[in-house]
């Protein structure tokens, strides 16, 4: 049962490395997995009937990073790599919105 007191001082501990409430912290991070998982899912589902990827990919992108996000809002020393995803995520759901917008608006002028 040491393994268990390792675990729970080396959990307890991230509060202090990244100044927030480790409970919340894991709640957010282990509370995510689900809907990471089913993000994923939702993804490869689309991918094989051929619709669009860019919501699955973009909601499976939040919740492998929602944990850090929380990080970025309330605490400090958060992974640089956090911001890289998030910044990403960013350009790609900009990115294919204004593919979209653009594939749209051909569409009207070539129908006029």
């Amino acid at each position: 049962m040491e393994w268990m007191n390792e675990f729970r001082v080396w959990f307890m501990s991230l509060g202090e490395t990244y100044g927030v409430n480790p409970i919340i912290f894991g709640v957010i991070y282990v509370g995510a997995i689900p809907f990471f998982t089913l993000s994923i899912a939702w993804l490869v589902r689309n991918y094989r009937v051929q619709r669009s990827i860019v919501l699955p990919v973009l909601s499976a992108s939040f919740f492998f990073v929602s944990a850090y996000l929380y990080l970025m809002i309330v605490g400090e020393n958060v992974p640089i790599w956090v911001y890289g995803v998030v910044v990403g995520m960013l350009v790609y759901g900009g990115w294919s919105t204004f593919g979209k917008v653009k594939r749209e608006i051909n569409e009207e002028t070539n129908e006029v």
